[in-house]
This record gives C-alpha cells, sequence and structure tokens, in this order.
C-alpha cells in the first residue's frame, strides 16, 4: 500500500475544499437567479393587480383595410403590450423590498419580501437585511427582464396561472431545482 506525502493529502484537502466552494457559489447563483425571477414575477402580478380591469386600449392597425374594415381590438390595460413594458421598465426598483432568507429544509437561499405592501407589520426574524442582498438581486432581476423580455410579456398577456413555475422553471430553466418550492399569495 502506498503511503500519501504529507503535500499530496493537503493539495487534495485544497482541491476539495475549492470544489466544494466553487459548487456552494453555483448554487447560490442559482438560487439568486431563482428568487430575483420569482420575486418578479409577484411583483408584475401585483402591478397588473393594481390596474383597473375594465380599462381597455385598442390594438392593431388603424389602417382600413380593402373591404372597409379595420383590424383593431380592445384588450384589457393591465394585459396590453404597452403597460407590461412600462411595468417592467420599474419592477426591478422594488427588490429593495425583498431580503434573503435560508430555507432550513432544503438548505437554499430563497427571498422574500421586507417590506408590506399594506402597513401590516411582517416577520422579519428569519430574513437577512442586507444592502449587498438587494443590489444583488436587483442585478439578477434587470439581467433576467433583459435576456426574457419577449418571454415575460408573452406569459403576462396570456397567461394568469402558476406564471412563477412557468416562466421561471419550465421556460427559462433559472429556477429548475424550485418546482416544488410552495406558491404564496399576493
Amino acid at each position: 500500500m502506498k503511503m500519501w506525502h504529507p503535500l499530496q493529502s493537503l493539495a487534495l484537502c485544497v482541491l476539495l475544499a475549492l470544489l466544494v466552494n466553487h459548487c456552494q457559489g453555483a448554487r447560490q447563483g442559482q438560487d439568486l437567479k431563482c428568487g430575483a425571477c420569482r420575486a418578479m414575477v409577484d411583483e408584475m402580478e401585483w402591478a397588473i393587480s393594481q390596474v383597473d380591469p375594465n380599462k381597455m386600449i385598442q390594438t392593431g392597425s388603424f389602417r382600413i383595410n380593402p373591404d372597409g374594415s379595420q383590424s383593431i381590438r380592445e384588450v384589457p390595460l393591465a394585459r396590453s403590450e404597452g403597460n407590461l413594458l412600462e411595468l417592467m421598465e420599474e419592477v426591478c426598483e422594488r427588490m429593495k423590498d425583498y431580503g434573503e432568507r435560508l430555507d432550513p429544509t432544503t438548505s437554499r437561499e430563497t427571498y422574500e419580501r421586507v417590506t408590506s405592501r399594506n402597513g401590516r407589520p411582517m416577520d422579519l426574524s428569519e430574513a437577512k437585511l442586507d444592502s449587498r442582498v438587494t443590489s444583488s438581486l436587483k442585478f439578477a432581476c434587470e439581467t433576467i427582464v433583459e435576456q426574457y423580455e419577449d418571454e415575460i410579456i408573452e406569459f403576462f398577456a396570456h397567461e394568469t396561472d402558476n406564471v412563477k413555475d412557468k416562466l421561471c422553471s419550465k421556460r427559462t430553466d433559472l429556477c429548475d431545482h424550485a418546482l416544488e418550492i410552495p406558491h404564496d399569495e399576493l
């Protein structure tokens, strides 16, 4: 049996430590992207819910067709492309309202709203409030909005059910580990 030289053992320990650290960093990056996507969906859904559902906007072409008709249709303002683009311009600013929490069952970082929309107190005992976290979450959100603009518009213009899983997990693979994450209400 061959004996290990102390330097070989040290090199192996350093290599294992670097590998574990790299895997944790990759997982934290995945958790951040997933958390940013899920928070962005929450904020978009909330903003859409604040628009009067009776407000409509005309879309289509205002040109007159050869038969004398126009290709105009009315769609709800809340889910119109123009409104969605406007909401996407400001949605990542709301990442400052989120904190980081370690999920005890999965040992993964999750991100939750730490400021109430209605003024009611919130349980912040498990949340980590840190400017580093919010700036990282905001940057991840901005990257997602930029990279997946068409998909975001598509989902919010047409889908109303389970957008978090459909957009963040199935379409973009940002949360491929997160199909079991519980769904929270607005």
